[in-house]
Order: C-alpha cells, then sequence, then structure tokens
C-alpha cells in the first residue's frame, strides 16, 4: 500500500501521471523566505508533490487567492471548549485549524489514566490531527486535592501512541526545583525518547528559568509581558503567544516579534470557550490581531503554521511544498484573513465558514468518567469566615488576565462572620472538594465580580476540577452547589434560591456529548442570566471564576485546602 502510495507521489511529481489534484491560480505564501510565489500546488494522495505547471485529475481555481499552509494550535485544552474534541474539531477547522497540541490535564485531573484514553479514543478518525502532551502535573501541585493523581509509571505507555508528542506544560516548579524522584522520572522518560517538554513558567525569575531549561523544558505560554518574553528567548525557549477567552496576552508581548527572533515564537489559544471560537476563531484570531497590531503578515502567518510544526517536531507540516502534507487553505486576502476554503489531506473540509468534511456518526464511551460529583450534604455553617477584625487577604479579579492582584481591605462582618458586600464588591468564594468525599472546603473573599446577588457556580475549577461557587449569599451558594450535584457537573447561575440556567456537563463535570450549536444556545442563555444578577461584562465572568483555583498562576487564590499566596508557595488564613 504504501510503496503503491509513494510511486503514485513520485510519478505525479515528475509529471508522468496527472496529480490528483491541481490548484491553479493561486498566490502562495512561502513561508521559509517569507515571499509570495507563483506557480500551480500539485497535490496526490493527499500530500503536496510540486510546485510550478501541473496538470490534475481535478482542478481548483483559486480565482487569485492566496494559498497558505493551514494553522496549528500550539497549546490548547479541548475540554475548555466544553465538547468533545470529535465536536471541538466542527468548531475550529472553519477557522483554518488542522492540527492542535493539546495537553489532556483537565480531564486527566478528574479521572486520570481514563480520561487521556477518553480523548485519544474519540479523535481517531476525525479531520483533524489532534496530538498529545502527557500531562505532567496531576495534581498541579501538593496544595489541593484533584480527582486522580499521575506518575511517570502511568504515563509511559501512553508514549507508544503514535499522537503522543511529549511532556505537557509542567506546572510544579517547586518540583522541578528540588528535583523531587517523582517529577524526575516524567522529564527523563520523555527526554529519553527525544519528546518535547513544555513549560509553565508563570512569574519564575531567571533563576527560575535556568532551572526549567536546565530539565529539559523548551517553550513557555504564560508570558505577559514583553521582557517575559525576551528573558525566554534568550534562554533558548519557544514563546507561545496566547490569546484566549480569558488570558489575552498578544497586543502586549507581539512587539518583542522581530524577523532575527520569530522562528521562535508560536501561537496559541491555551482555553478558549466555545462561544468565543465560533466569534473570534482560534489561532487565526491571533494572526488578525498581529497584523492589525503591525505584524507582517506573512510573518504571522509562520509562526502559526511553520514554526509551530518544527516545535513540535511535526515533519511534513506547517508550509507549501513538495513533501508537504495538502493541509491548506484559499484566503481571500492578507488583511482580514478572510478564510475561503479549508483543506485538509488534499479534502475540502471548511468552505465560506462552514463545516465540509466527512465525519461519521461516533458517539466514544465515557466509562468512569461520568457521575464525577462526590460531596456530603452542606450546611450554612460549612460556609462562615471567622474574622476577628475587619481587616483580611482579597483576591482581586484583573479583568482578562489569570493573574489576580493580593488585596488587604477591611470587610464588613458580624458576629465575627465575614459578610459579602455588593457595595464594597467584596463577595464570598468556595472552593468544595468533590472526587472523594473529603470534605474539604476553602474558603475567601474575591472583588471584581460586581454581582448585585445571586450566585454563580461550576466545576470547571483549574487544574483541579473542584467545586468553586461565588456569591452575595450563602443561601444562592448552597443551592448552586446543590444543582450541580444533581448535574453532576456543569455551570449554573442562581438569584433568590432559584436556578435561572444551567448547562450539564456530565464527562468528568467538563464536556458534553450535545452538539456544539447547542452548548452554545446554552451558554448564550447562561450570559443573560450573568447580566441578571449584575456580573461585570468587562471580561468572562465564567472563565475567570474557573481559574481563581489554579495555584500555579500568581498571585492569591482559593484551593479546596484554602487561601493560597501563589508567590510563597504557602496557604495562609482569610484574616490578616
Amino acid at each position: 500500500m504504501y510503496k503503491t502510495k509513494y510511486y503514485k507521489q513520485i510519478a505525479a511529481s515528475s509529471k508522468k501521471s496527472p496529480a490528483d489534484i491541481v490548484i491553479k491560480n493561486g498566490k502562495i505564501i512561502d513561508v521559509f523566505n517569507l515571499d509570495i510565489i507563483e506557480g500551480d500546488v500539485a497535490i496526490s494522495e493527499g500530500m503536496i508533490v510540486g510546485i510550478g505547471n501541473y496538470e490534475g485529475d481535478i482542478i481548483i481555481d483559486a480565482q487569485g487567492r492566496y494559498i497558505s499552509p493551514a494553522f496549528i494550535d500550539s497549546h490548547v485544552h479541548i475540554e475548555s471548549s466544553m465538547v468533545t474534541p470529535r465536536e471541538f474539531s466542527k468548531l475550529v477547522i472553519p477557522h483554518g485549524v488542522t492540527t492542535v497540541i493539546t495537553d489532556p490535564h483537565e480531564i486527566a485531573n478528574v479521572a486520570g489514566a481514563k480520561g487521556i484514553q477518553f480523548m485519544l479514543d474519540d479523535s481517531e478518525n476525525i479531520p483533524l490531527d489532534v496530538m498529545v502532551m502527557l500531562p505532567s502535573s496531576v495534581p498541579a501541585t501538593p496544595f489541593e486535592n484533584a480527582g486522580a493523581v499521575l506518575h511517570a509509571k502511568d504515563l509511559k505507555p501512553f508514549y507508544q501512541h503514535p499522537r503522543v508528542m511529549g511532556l505537557a506544560e509542567v506546572m510544579d516548579f517547586p518540583s522541578v526545583r528540588d528535583a523531587s524522584p517523582q517529577m524526575l522520572d516524567k522529564l527523563m522518560n520523555a527526554a529519553s525518547l527525544g519528546a518535547v517538554i513544555d513549560g509553565h513558567a508563570a512569574g519564575l525569575d531567571e533563576t527560575g528559568l535556568n532551572i526549567y531549561r536546565t530539565a529539559g523544558i523548551l517553550t513557555d505560554h504564560e508570558c505577559t509581558t514583553v521582557e517575559d518574553a525576551l528573558e525566554r528567548l534568550r534562554r533558548g525557549m519557544y514563546v507561545l503567544i496566547r490569546e484566549g477567552s480569558v488570558a489575552k496576552d498578544l497586543k502586549a508581548l507581539i512587539p518583542v516579534v522581530n524577523e532575527r527572533n520569530a522562528r521562535r515564537c508560536l501561537f496559541c489559544t491555551d482555553d478558549k470557550h466555545l462561544d468565543d471560537l465560533l466569534v473570534e476563531g482560534s489561532v487565526d484570531h491571533n494572526i488578525r490581531l498581529a497584523i492589525k497590531e503591525g505584524l507582517n503578515p506573512l510573518l504571522a502567518i509562520q509562526m502559526a503554521s511553520l514554526n509551530a510544526a518544527e516545535c513540535y517536531g511535526l515533519k511534513g507540516k506547517g508550509a507549501i511544498a513538495p513533501g508537504y502534507k495538502a493541509d491548506l487553505l484559499l484566503l481571500d486576502d492578507l488583511e482580514t484573513l478572510n478564510i475561503y476554503q479549508v483543506y485538509k489531506d488534499g479534502k475540502l473540509a471548511a468552505e465560506q465558514g462552514a463545516y465540509a468534511a466527512s465525519l461519521s456518526a461516533h458517539t466514544t464511551k465515557a466509562d468512569g468518567l461520568t457521575d464525577s460529583v462526590h460531596i456530603p450534604p452542606l450546611i450554612h455553617n460549612d460556609l462562615q469566615i471567622t474574622m476577628k477584625n475587619q481587616l483580611a487577604h482579597v483576591i482581586e479579579i484583573i479583568p482578562n488576565s489569570l493573574i489576580t492582584n493580593h488585596l488587604i481591605e477591611s470587610v464588613d462582618v458580624h458576629r465575627q462572620q465575614f459578610v459579602p458586600s455588593v457595595k464594597k464588591d467584596q463577595l464570598k468564594l468556595a472552593v468544595i472538594e468533590r472526587h472523594h468525599q473529603i470534605g474539604n472546603i476553602g474558603l475567601g473573599i474575591v472583588k471584581g465580580f460586581g454581582l448585585t446577588c445571586g450566585a454563580i457556580a461550576t466545576t470547571i475549577a483549574h487544574d483541579s476540577h473542584n467545586i468553586v461557587v461565588v456569591g452575595t449569599n450563602d443561601e444562592d451558594m448552597l443551592h448552586a452547589v446543590e444543582e450541580l450535584k444533581r448535574l453532576q457537573g456543569g455551570i449554573t447561575i442562581v438569584k433568590n434560591k432559584q436556578t435561572i440556567t444551567s448547562l450539564s456537563l456530565p464527562i468528568g463535570g467538563l464536556m458534553t456529548n450535545q452538539p456544539f450549536h447547542q452548548v452554545n444556545d446554552s451558554l448564550h442563555q447562561l450570559n443573560i442570566a450573568l447580566r441578571q444578577i449584575g456580573a461585570s461584562d468587562e471580561f468572562n465572568p465564567l472563565l475567570t471564576l474557573s481559574f481563581l483555583s489554579l495555584p500555579v498562576i500568581p498571585e492569591l487564590k482559593l484551593t479546596d485546602k484554602g487561601l493560597f499566596n501563589v508567590k510563597t508557595f504557602e496557604h495562609i488564613p482569610v484574616q490578616t
């Protein structure tokens, strides 16, 4: 079979036989030289076999459009879209993305190896190349309780899978710094196979970066300033410029990119909600923003294709050239980057924003991934924050950022208990362990949501995915938690002890098998409900809430074990 395929490709390349497909009258984007060239693009057996003057069984007239390599999202958590990989493909392919590098650590933190296997199984035989990085930090830190623990021995068998590329973002910096045996085993297994190791270097100083590079960690997607990016580039790291639903770093980082260092820069989305993917797109949105900020369009396209492919060792991807897969786009222009058609392996996959690939009806069994919310009955006293004075450590939201501020403010206290204040925008925040019925409840105070009433709760709480709930009063918070228990995972919004609306996410409390358009309708209803309880429209409150329990992003977070100071890597009391 392979010999026949190889023979046909060489015969078509040498013009001894017609190619399967020839694209004519297009302007080819040369990402090697950042140039535009003219010529036919010949395709045989899903691979580009020639640029020049060719004849084929099928002729596609590009009508003067640009022929671009398809895009690669260099770091994405598919679970953040709330749909399965199969459904996710329908979202991103119309946006020119035919390959993603994904880290399934969200579902792995809930269900361990079963979660990874589900993501691999559900992404088989779909028109999107889902390349997997194995979760390095399950749990992310020892300062919280997750649904699973993954050691090196649990991860090692997955390296045999052809779509497993390496070790995903290493978030547990103290374990790397201290050379813990468990972390060293994971790093050494990946290094011995020549696999890429992704980083998560949020808040690290020069010494921390030196340690990461010494450990073989190659990439980082947590830069927020030009100086952050430069420090990583100087140490030979790849910088993944992120534009997601919460973390929007591109405008701050794009000035670092120039033609001398651009080959070490890529684009990623990291975490992006389904509705944002539909409206804005995937890394095509990153490219448009970069162009708008003044970056050479060809350079931006190179970052989203060739650079990403070379960083992750994806041979035969990322360029319009012989020997490369026929994953390509027809673009109307290089300003709006309007995508006319998307081709995957030489087959039409999307046209004018509409998904056009064939995808068989299939539902992957989610064995062991449902029924994931296990909490004991809660009472009013479980949510009380005892205060002996009025000064408290407060988490302050920074809109459109994963980073939070650490404030010390005077709060309202009644009978030695914290009282939420709508006027001061000081609300109660709780993280409730939901995996093993341990009974842990972390309590804190958060500023920035702007709620005037009600509560929001979700089982999407990075990275351990316990229940996280914020509210103006205990009654609504308790009702929201009970609703999530009833749904066995999802998102809910409550007002006056009544559920306004909810989205059920039964697969690990993170995903649903529903079609993306149904999920989008539910998200629309959630957004309407958010306005009813006064939530800020300056940022995405649902995604922001889901990251307030992530103890690897500065400065102050909340886990099921309590308030956590990320700078000092220790839990602290709410009261000062």
